[in-house]
């Protein structure tokens, strides 16, 4: 996967690189009990098997991890990605067949220190991400689950407009290392017009003004 950035008025994405370790722990050492239906690293140990993890995910063509940076102070302030990169078989012929282009993904594996939570950070960052997937990439759907008992997620991502599709029960393994039941959300390029409006009205909000 070829690295790229992703820049806004509030944060900018950055390809994720060995070189986030320390300020990731600093980011998550603002406050880590806001992590508790998220799968943080907390130690070093963690925090560099986490990023080797994401990056061997780009290097295989199945993920695009980035960090947050927040354009104000140029800080490290949480990771997003994209991953579980689909390539759809299309037969011979037909103008996406052999073309390596991406038919679908899912966003995730978001998570952002406590200074940068009820800012434009989340907002902007979902924005940017579905921006690229459905105007460069042109893909046809994005995925994103939560944990079910995560309903400030759940809740988050109803309000940028993500469908929801239903319960994965026992899906994934939780962070509290139990079976998780997921809440599958999607969002069709049909429906990324409207979604786009909702993310960029919800930027125009006062306390989400750009600082100057």
């Amino acid at each position: 996967m070829e690295c790229f950035s992703l820049q806004g008025n509030h944060i900018r994405l950055d390809p994720l690189q060995p070189s986030h370790a320390e300020p990731f722990a600093r980011a998550i050492a603002e406050d880590p009990s806001l992590y508790e239906w998220s799968a943080v690293p907390r130690t070093e140990e963690q925090i560099a098997a986490y990023i080797q993890s994401a990056l061997a995910g780009r290097a295989a063509n199945t993920a695009a991890p980035f960090a947050i940076v927040r354009l104000a102070d140029e800080r490290v302030i949480g990771s997003t990605r994209f991953f579980d990169l689909e390539r759809w078989s299309w037969p011979p012929g037909h103008a996406r067949c052999g073309a390596n282009v991406i038919d679908g993904c899912e966003i995730g594996y978001t998570w952002l220190a406590a200074s940068a939570i009820r800012t434009a950070a989340n907002t902007e960052a979902k924005l940017l991400l579905l921006r690229h997937a459905f105007e460069v990439w042109q893909v046809f759907r994005v995925c994103l689950h939560t944990d079910a008992r995560n309903r400030r997620s759940a809740a988050a991502i109803e309000r940028i407009g993500g469908k929801f599709e239903g319960v994965l029960r026992s899906h994934r393994l939780a962070v509290d290392f139990i079976p998780r039941d997921s809440l599958r959300y999607s969002i069709l390029a049909s429906e990324w017009p409207e979604a786009k409006q909702k993310l960029t009205d919800r930027l125009q909000r006062p306390e989400f003004s750009a600082p100057r």
